[in-house]
């Protein structure tokens, strides 16, 4: 038994009567959901439900957190924690349910119903062995996005949109201590001479930690959440993100090995796109993958996962995507599918593509197509290259087919809204055809865009060539009459 009692001396009397009467916790649904209404009152009136409901179930949370850190105390002093963690983990949980159950057993001054004890113990469980307060936020498969700036206040994001949630931490240190446990699974670090850190979950979800000086109101952490459920084609077609004919085409174009690159705002669906479109690579070709923090999940049988290594306590062992990618190319890849271009790594992301290596995919944080192809430029200037512009554009006009934009709209809904083929130089300038286009018409009264989906007639130059590799993309495809409601 890893437990041994001792004495305990409660000192939270003054609550302690009052948490068997409050309410229950109140579901994610009922903090959160907020029904959209064409009458200005009625919306008044659903926000201010909305906001009673936060708070009554803060104020739940708060009572909870008292009790819970009580306890919590009590058990880092009767519990040895060194020989916890050196057992299986259906073995541990058991021996600190016994524990808490002991210590609840034995305490006067804090009665609890049964489900305020499960309420608890659920809590300690989150603070031993997982991330605290933002476990039931992880485990909530609605939520996309988790942002807390400074302990009292934590956000998601729900279907595009950004909400307040009732969970808070007790203090900065807390907060801190679910940072350092973060960081610690994937060998990183984060303190006052390294403020900023990237690390993920065992779920692959990304996190960004930063911490004072830099967070001036205390540490902020954003986790962009991994997709359990990998995402198809179908689900893009189903919530509308795209038309039929251009889901068709793109599926051409990934397997007619046409280089891709996708284009797109935070926040705008890139990575679950790229993961999307790797989907239609063929299962016989060897795929290689370069990401800063690993989350694409393809599911061919051949794919080696690549991913950067930020440099250690002396400074020294950073493996950068520059790096990788130079790498990957002496590995006899197919396809190289890079997460992010960001870098210096462009440069030879961009030779391998005009060295053979076709049917490579990319995602950029751009605009628009002209302004990716704009930030592709710059970032040869990063890497120090000194060459003309004609040829710099040349070279790019060349090694990238079709750029990719997407954008997430004020509804929350992330869309498709062009495809656009590199079509060659014209004196300095690089140029580019509109294959498709999402045509936005305005919004409704319950804020969503209207809009359609449109061919703009243009049959982009690669058909014939993707034609000859036995792809059926017939030309009704491209006919400017098909169009689908957005």
């Amino acid at each position: 038994m890893l437990f041994r009692r001792k004495n305990i001396n409660p000192d939270f009397e003054k609550r302690a009567n009052a948490l068997d009467e409050e309410p229950q916790f109140a579901s994610d649904e009922s903090v959160v959901t907020l029904s959209s209404e064409t009458n200005t009152n009625a919306e008044s009136e659903e926000k201010a439900v909305k906001q009673r409901a936060v708070d009554e179930t803060r104020k739940q949370l708060e009572q909870d957190l008292e009790i819970k850190h009580y306890f919590h105390k009590k058990l880092l002093e009767t519990l040895d924690l060194g020989l916890l963690s050196s057992l299986d983990e259906e073995t541990a949980k058991k021996e600190l349910h016994l524990a808490v159950q002991t210590l609840m057993n034995d305490d006067n001054h804090h009665p609890l119903s049964h489900e305020g004890r499960k309420r608890v113990l659920g809590q300690i469980e989150d603070e031993v062995f997982g991330l605290g307060p933002l476990e039931p936020l992880l485990k909530d498969s609605s939520v996309s996005d988790i942002l807390v700036n400074g302990s009292k206040n934590v956000y998601v994001e729900r279907r595009g949109k950004l909400e307040r949630t009732p969970y808070t931490f007790l203090d900065d240190r807390h907060l801190r201590n679910i940072i350092d446990r973060i960081v610690s699974l994937v060998g990183r670090r984060i303190d006052e001479a390294s403020p900023m850190v990237d690390a993920r979950l065992q779920d692959g979800s990304r996190v960004n930690a930063i911490i004072p000086p830099l967070a001036i109101d205390g540490p902020s952490v954003s986790i962009r959440r991994f997709a359990v459920d990998r995402l198809t084609m179908d689900n893009l077609l189903e919530l509308n993100s795209l038309s039929p004919q251009m889901s068709q085409f793109i599926k051409g174009a990934v397997k007619g090995e046409m280089n891709i690159l996708i284009s797109g705002g935070t926040g705008s669906g890139k990575t679950t796109t790229l993961n999307i479109f790797s989907g239609f690579i063929p299962e016989d070709q060897r795929i290689i993958t370069i990401e800063d923090s690993a989350e694409l999940q393809l599911q061919q049988p051949h794919v080696i996962r690549l991913e950067t290594r930020p440099s250690n306590l002396e400074g020294k062992g950073e493996i950068t995507q520059r790096e990788l990618v130079k790498n990957s190319l002496r590995m006899r890849p197919d396809r190289i599918v890079v997460g992010e271009v960001r870098g210096s790594e462009a440069v030879d992301m961009l030779s391998a593509m005009n060295t053979g290596h076709d049917g490579s995919l990319a995602t950029i944080h751009a605009n628009t197509p002209r302004d990716a192809l704009s930030r592709v430029e710059n970032m040869f200037s990063m890497a120090g290259w000194n060459i003309s512009t004609k040829n710099l554009r040349s070279q790019i006009a060349s090694a990238i087919h079709l750029v990719v934009q997407m954008e997430r709209q004020e509804d929350g809904k992330r869309r498709m809204v062009s495809i656009q083929e590199i079509n060659g130089m014209e004196g300095e300038v690089i140029t580019m055809s509109e294959i498709f286009r999402f045509e936005r018409q305005g919004v409704d009264k319950q804020g969503n865009v209207i809009g359609e989906y449109k061919a703009t007639g243009v049959v982009p130059e690669c058909h014939s060539g993707l034609v000859k590799r036995g792809i059926d993309l017939p030309f009704e495809l491209f006919n400017e009459l098909k169009n689908n409601q957005g």
